[in-house]
């Protein structure tokens, strides 16, 4: 089946809320308000139309970017795919509907932003085995537990493991 896919320019309604999944994953929601304006010939002026409100979900490396930069009453230009799920209340089948994001930035049209790009680690992890195989803690090393600053890490013959 074909994705639909669309495009919302709007404001925020409300701050974006990160959080992590069970599986280590970024996940960023957050409201978008889009209100379309029309020339009223009869009045002589633009009046609005009705607002749409549109729940967006933001994935991994977006999510933590926008979680970063994107505040209530920004506007915004928000492009991915559009889609509705069912689901059940009291015996009520009910619909929503959201848009997955797979570009999200400032409506450029009505400011300006600073641009930083992001680098992000490959995600290969190295870490101490104890002689049964279970990670180690070695936070001692590297913290000085009464002051709390980070301190080199010591060397040790743990056989290190990459994951990833």
């Amino acid at each position: 089946m074909f994705d639909t896919y669309l495009t919302v320019i709007g404001n925020v309604v409300g701050p974006p809320r990160m959080r992590l999944t069970k599986s280590g994953h970024s996940v960023t929601n957050f409201r978008v308000a889009s209100t379309s304006r029309r020339f009223d010939s009869e009045k002589g002026a633009y009046v609005d139309n009705s607002t749409l409100f549109v729940n967006v979900t933001c994935w991994r490396g977006l999510a933590e970017n926008v979680a970063l930069s994107i505040q209530k009453g920004q506007p915004v230009v928000v492009s991915g795919r559009y889609f509705q799920r069912e689901y059940t209340v009291d015996e009520t089948v009910r619909v929503a509907y959201e848009l997955e994001a797979v570009a999200v930035g400032h409506d450029l049209t009505r400011g300006t932003t600073d641009f930083r790009k992001m680098s992000r680690p490959s995600g290969a992890l190295h870490t101490a085995l104890d002689d049964e195989g279970i990670p180690v803690d070695d936070s001692d090393h590297w913290i000085d537990v009464e002051t709390g600053e980070l301190v080199e890490p010591a060397e040790t013959e743990q056989e290190l493991v990459t994951i990833g």
